[in-house]
């Protein structure tokens, strides 16, 4: 069986293209399969052997162990797209886990701040408020920031908030973004979307003010990391050690600014995208334009903002008509 994953990650990395976090929760997902389908003490049933009843019995499995919905929908989909590769290769006959509902799971409208409160936010970090809060703690609150302290920093913050609002990349776009990749003059970044497709996506001018910003400030990192540090030279966001920043570091960065903020916003750096689409959307833009702009395969994706939009203008009118 483990001999088979492997073989099935090599083909989603060299014919599917898919990314490194894609691989990972293929291999992460079929792993915890294989180990279902070992009893201690016992050999692992044979693929050829499983069938749609020792799928049905692992997803009740799934949820005796209290996963989410969504936790079992997924493994559902890696088990899926499995079989479907064995199928392919003549190892099984059919596909055991097409036989398996999905189960249903909540529409969750997400929840973003307004234009306006982005702005504002924004606008606080250009302005060294969210900085100066921090300096002005003493508990620990302060001490959370950690490299945000210093002012030189905060520039490179500002300038990862600003590019993730502007031009509604993913984290892990955001992350991969090389020298190469940005077009200063043009305003333009190639980012490295889902399926190693590539878009071209531009942005503002308030983000090219945070990135000429950052600019010396990445200098200062790539030259002051340490010795033994890994250093990455050709990524555009580098950590104190002048290597590439994470997609856990960017998550910790997010929150750490909404908490500086005193937002009451469960923020994160989806919630940005989110928020590049929905305000677009109010200001007129086109659902296929930001189909484009967003990388989404389906426009049924891009749909889901808006339902972010009609609820934005219903609490708006909630608030402001007299006889609502």
């Amino acid at each position: 069986m483990q001999k088979l994953i492997d073989k099935f990650i090599e083909y989603l990395r060299y014919e599917k293209n898919a990314s490194p976090d894609t691989i990972r929760e293929y291999r992460r997902d079929m792993r915890q399969f294989a180990e279902f389908l070992t009893p201690p003490g016992e050999t692992t049933l044979p693929v050829d052997q499983i069938d749609h009843r020792v799928i049905r019995e692992y997803v009740a499995f799934m949820y005796d162990r209290k996963l989410e919905r969504a936790s079992v929908a997924r493994r559902l989909a890696s088990m899926r797209t499995f079989f479907k590769f064995c199928v392919r290769e003549k190892y099984v006959k059919r596909n055991p886990a097409r036989l398996i509902a999905t189960p249903k799971l909540p529409k969750r409208i997400p929840e973003i701040p307004t234009a306006e409160e982005m702005n504002g936010f924004l606008d606080d970090m250009a302005r060294g408020r969210l900085a100066g809060r921090a300096k002005s703690r003493r508990n620990r609150s302060a001490q959370v920031l950690g490299d945000t302290k210093h002012a030189s920093l905060v520039k490179r913050d500002r300038a990862i908030l600003e590019l993730l609002y502007a031009a509604g990349v993913r984290v892990s776009e955001l992350v991969g973004l090389n020298l190469q990749d940005i077009d200063q003059t043009g305003r333009m970044l190639r980012v490295m979307g889902k399926g190693r497709k590539q878009r071209v996506v531009p942005y503002g001018g308030k983000a090219q003010e945070a990135l000429e910003a950052y600019w010396p400030v990445r200098e200062q990192l790539l030259a002051a990391g340490s010795s033994h540090a890994r250093k990455a030279p050709e990524a555009v966001f580098l950590n104190r050690d002048g290597g590439r920043i994470t997609d856990r570091w960017v998550h910790a960065l997010v929150k750490r600014y909404t908490r500086l903020a005193n937002a009451n916003w469960n923020l994160h750096p989806h919630s940005l995208r989110h928020a590049f689409a929905t305000h677009l959307l109010a200001d007129g833009a086109d659902l296929r334009a930001i189909q484009e702009l967003l990388g989404h395969v389906s426009l049924s994706t891009t749909q889901r903002y808006t339902q972010a939009s009609v609820r934005q203008l219903m609490n708006i009118y909630d608030k402001a008509h007299p006889h609502a």
